[in-house]
Order: structure tokens, then sequence, then C-alpha cells
């Protein structure tokens, strides 16, 4: 039986499909070339007996940026390419995630400050700007509580006082349940069950498709530890004590970490900035991306003189 498929392929110029060819193989190995770009821009280091993977690029004071769960160092592209003009901007693959080897089931948030400690005394980086997303907000505040001396300033981006500080101890143990549940789902199911609650109602396309690709490579164990501690987080009573510059980015529609938190943050931390970016959901790094740099360049580079 003849298709519609056939009579296309009999009709079209066997010049053109080979011209079509040839565009589709120059697009496939700039692809692979830019991957491979990205993957030779890894750095590793070995800290506490774990693999640590990490990409350390440009000049200037050092910018740490630090992800939320179920992502990896993938999500600053936008923030490594701008920012890295003004800054050393350091972004980790936390332990659990993207290239750097899984903690123990039984890992904590200390240790995960330990760890980012002994990952920037590996590059002898003693001061440097803290940034932290999601779940990688409650990082920077628990490496501030721990080592003050190595932080210029904070940015806490769309995170928490820890679920139990922000939202309360019934939500977290909600959320906590379904994390442990979802970390064994296979990743075309685990992806669209946490892929809308990170953007606004109207993200970019290439925003959704480039998270969805790094939520696919989600380590289960490393989802798992890294929700318990942010379940049982409360930082509410460490904030008031934060004595380093301190901004604050949140988008105006985010669905996790909803916009009375970032005003309970900026009520509880003494002299911090609030920002506030339209349209942007939980990622506002990646669906505003120009904005979101901007406000960090801003903030952080006139106190790297000081």
């Amino acid at each position: 039986m003849k298709t519609y498929s056939d009579t296309v392929i009999r009709r079209t110029p066997v010049s053109f499909i080979a011209f079509g060819f040839f565009i589709f193989s120059l697009i496939f190995l700039q692809l692979r070339s830019f991957a491979q770009q990205i993957d030779n821009s890894m750095h590793h280091s070995k800290v506490k007996g774990i693999s640590i993977a990490f990409q350390k690029v440009g000049n200037g004071p050092s910018l740490v940026l630090l992800h939320g769960f179920t992502q990896d160092s993938r999500i600053w592209k936008s923030q490594i390419e701008n920012l890295s003009k003004d800054f050393t901007v350091i972004a980790w693959d936390t332990p659990g995630a993207g290239q750097s080897a899984d903690p123990s089931e039984n890992f904590d948030i200390s240790e995960y400050s330990d760890c980012l400690k002994g990952l920037l005394d590996s590059i002898s980086v003693k001061k440097a700007h803290i940034l932290g997303l999601s779940w990688g907000g409650l990082l920077a505040q628990e490496f501030y509580f721990r080592y003050p001396t190595y932080v210029i300033s904070l940015v806490l981006a769309d995170t928490y006082a820890g679920w139990t500080g922000s939202l309360s101890d019934s939500i977290a143990k909600i959320r906590l349940t379904s994390c442990i549940k979802d970390s064994s789902l296979p990743p075309n199911e685990f992806v669209p069950n946490y892929l809308s609650g990170m953007f606004s109602d109207s993200p970019p396309q290439i925003a959704k498709v480039e998270l969805a690709n790094i939520r696919s490579d989600t380590h289960p164990l490393g989802f798992r530890v890294m929700a318990k501690a942010l379940a049982i987080a409360d930082t509410r009573g460490l904030l008031p004590t934060i004595s380093v510059p301190t901004l604050l980015i949140w988008g105006d529609t985010d669905k996790r970490s909803p916009i009375n938190v970032a005003h309970q943050l900026h009520d509880l931390i003494p002299n911090s900035i609030l920002e506030i970016i339209s349209n942007a959901g939980h990622v506002s790094n990646m669906e505003k991306p120009e904005q979101f740099n901007k406000i960090v360049k801003d903030f952080c580079l006139p106190l790297s003189s000081k």
C-alpha cells in the first residue's frame, strides 16, 4: 500500500535529500562539539572520599553557585556565560548530583557544607560570594553558619529557611514523603511530576527543555538525601545573626517557595535586600536569566572591592 511518506519521498529530488542530510550532519556535529566542550569544562576533586565535579570559569572575585535538588551545575549555563566576564564562577555538582559521586544515605546538610569548604580549599578559594538557589540556598545558609570567614556576601534565590522553617511541619512531611516515593520513578514519569512547578505559567520553551534534560539525570539517592535535609531544616534562628550583605532574589510566581517566604527571610535577615523578578517561577535564573544576572552583578561587584 502506498503511503503519504512514499509519495513525498519519490517526488523529492535526490539533491534536496542530500542537502538536507548535510545540514543535519552539521547540526549534529555542532551539538556534539558543544556537549564535549561542556564535559571538558568539568574539573574533579576528591573531598572526604567523594569525587566532586565542578566548573571554574572566568577571572575576578570568586562567585560560588549552588544548585537545587534534582538539578546540577548545568542550570547555571547563562550565569556562567555572563557572570564569568566579571567573576571567577565556581559551579559544583553537589554530591549526589550531576557528575559528582553519591554520598552516604545519612549525609546531612553540615556534611554538604564541609564538602563545599573542602572543594574551595582544594582550589585555594578563601573568600567568595555564595549564591544558592532553592536547596542550594539552604546550603548557603549552613555554609555561612559554619564558615563565615569564607563569605563575602550571600545571594539567596527562591529558597527557604528549610521546609519546616518556611512552610510547616506537616507540609514538610508531605513533601518529603512524595520525594522519597518519586525517587524510584523512571525519568519519563519523574520529570513531568516536577517540571511544571518550577516555572511561571508561560516560561520559555527552551528553559523547560533544558531543565527536563537535567532532571532526567537525577540521582535517586542524592534526591532523597537532599530532600531529607531540606525537610527537617529550620534556620529561622540563624537568619537574624547573618551579618554579611545579603541579597534575596525571587520569582513573583514561584509555586514551590511562594513570595511570602521571600518576605519572611527579608524580615529576618538584617539589612537584606529583596529583588523580585516579574513573571518568573522557582528557577528564576533560567526563566529570566538577563534580569537575574544583572541583579547579581550589580549587588556583588561593588562589594568585591571593599
